[in-house]
């Protein structure tokens, strides 16, 4: 049920925060090695955690790349979903955006309107 301003309705209240459903989708580089890819995402699940709660991450792996980014063709995909208050994702975007081993990120809401 949205609210009177339009924004989606809070899924559930955490000692009074509002905590929403989020999807992230990212994409490493593929030339990293196994151990770093899996270092990112812990990486990731710890900035989530520290002001929300991370799901368990569904690594897609390495697949095609629509078009080249940074001369690349292909990207590791990882999918993880979480639950935080609205602030969370802006702070996430911003680490996720300094980070050179994500090639692409996206951050949706999950919540019904």
């Amino acid at each position: 049920m949205p609210t009177a301003q339009g924004e989606p309705a809070p899924i559930m209240t955490t000692g009074g925060v509002k905590m929403r459903d989020y999807e992230l989708l990212f994409v490493l580089d593929p030339s990293l090695d196994e151990e770093q890819k899996d270092a990112l995402i812990e990486t990731v699940k710890s900035v989530i955690n520290a002001g929300g709660e991370a799901g368990e991450a569904d690594v897609w792996g390495e697949r095609k790349l629509a078009y080249s980014i940074n001369k690349k063709s292909t990207g590791y995909y990882v999918v993880l979903p979480f639950k935080a208050d609205a602030e969370l994702p802006k702070e996430l975007d911003r680490r996720l955006r300094i980070n050179e081993n994500v090639m692409r990120h996206i951050i949706v809401s999950q919540d019904e309107e």
